[in-house]
């Protein structure tokens, strides 16, 4: 199979010399075409990108200290898998452009490290192939792109690929014509664990849940879908008020440091998926940088942990999390209904 790739002929990477995750950014500026590099670092909606990252920088974790902190639990526990860690890899399409290896690389690097990554719906590589390139559990974005005939045939192949879960992308403009009804029609075909992806309110939390959804991902797509929206840990901290442990929650959208994914975890989410930071790993070294990146992550959740004096990332309570305002003064962090 041929695929188009854009100029991908570069030296290979010493990946000792990449020990952070800013360098696996700078690297990927300096040898990714400017095009395909802007693509992935930006976006249509800048006010909602930026508000992804402000609204985490706006949240502190809370320093303890002469704790036992020798080991830290980082399980995670999610629709009758246990995954070693929270962190997963977001759905991202046009892979090739980053490694001519594209979606192959990535559930071999995103699996390997003991994680699960999660397919996208325009995937350049057939599932059951990404499948068998796998070492571990995928799930799969279901874009609705034609009709009911065409979303059978497209879970058939992923029964085919022995993927463990579905979500049905539910905020695309592509999509315009779906409705609740399409939900309960989906979750009927499917004999695996299914969720909906894009739940920004808590409204529409209570409709998911409503539909029998085995889980909710909160997600604003990267800030890719509406302009001037809000951001997904502002969203996820609602919702998580709703929800109240019944299914787990994924969340995405702004999340570049494993301290990010401990505030999210924090304020109620199961998984927390990253998407720009894993793609500079895969620009890099394919599956190689794509482990590298997340166990780099990994390790950023572990240390910080241990200094906030907490051992079992499943338990993070929201008492923990400080909301700091612009004169830098820190606040507790008030949830809905409290």
């Amino acid at each position: 199979m041929s695929h188009a790739v854009a100029e991908m002929a570069r030296p290979p990477v010493d990946l000792t010399e990449l020990r952070t995750l800013a360098m696996f950014e700078e690297h990927a500026a300096a040898v990714l075409p400017l095009d395909v590099f802007a693509s992935a670092s930006g976006g249509p909606s800048v006010a909602t990108l930026e508000r992804n990252r402000q609204a985490l920088r706006h949240l502190a974790i809370e320093q303890r200290v002469l704790m036992n902190v020798k080991t830290v639990d980082t399980r995670a526990y999610f629709v009758g898998m246990t995954l070693p860690s929270p962190i997963i890899v977001s759905p991202m399409d046009g892979l090739p452009r980053f490694h001519p290896e594209g979606d192959l690389a990535l559930a071999r690097g995103a699996t390997r490290h003991g994680g699960m990554t999660v397919v996208a719906g325009g995937c350049t590589w057939p599932l059951e192939t990404i499948g068998a390139a796998a070492t571990g559990p995928l799930m799969f974005q279901l874009d609705w792109l034609g009709d009911r005939d065409w979303v059978s045939e497209k879970l058939q192949r992923v029964y085919a690929g022995g993927f463990k879960a579905v979500c049905l992308a539910v905020d695309a403009d592509t999509q315009a014509g779906l409705t609740w009804d399409d939900v309960d029609w989906v979750r009927a075909q499917l004999a695996l664990p299914f969720g909906l992806k894009g739940i920004m309110t808590a409204p529409d939390a209570r409709l998911a849940l409503d539909r029998g959804v085995d889980f909710i991902w909160v997600s604003n797509h990267g800030g890719r879908r509406l302009d001037d929206g809000r951001a997904t840990i502002d969203a996820l901290l609602e919702i998580a008020q709703v929800v109240r442990g019944r299914v787990p929650l994924i969340v995405d959208s702004g999340f570049r440091r494993g301290t990010d994914a401990m505030k999210a975890l924090a304020l109620g989410a199961t998984l927390v998926a990253f998407g720009r930071t894993v793609l500079w790993g895969l620009a890099a070294a394919g599956a190689d940088g794509v482990q590298q990146v997340l166990q780099l992550l990994h390790d950023e959740l572990v240390i910080n942990m241990k200094l906030a004096g907490r051992t079992v990332t499943s338990e993070l309570p929201p008492d923990i999390i400080r909301r700091v305002d612009s004169a830098g003064f820190a606040q507790p962090i008030r949830l809905p209904g409290a």
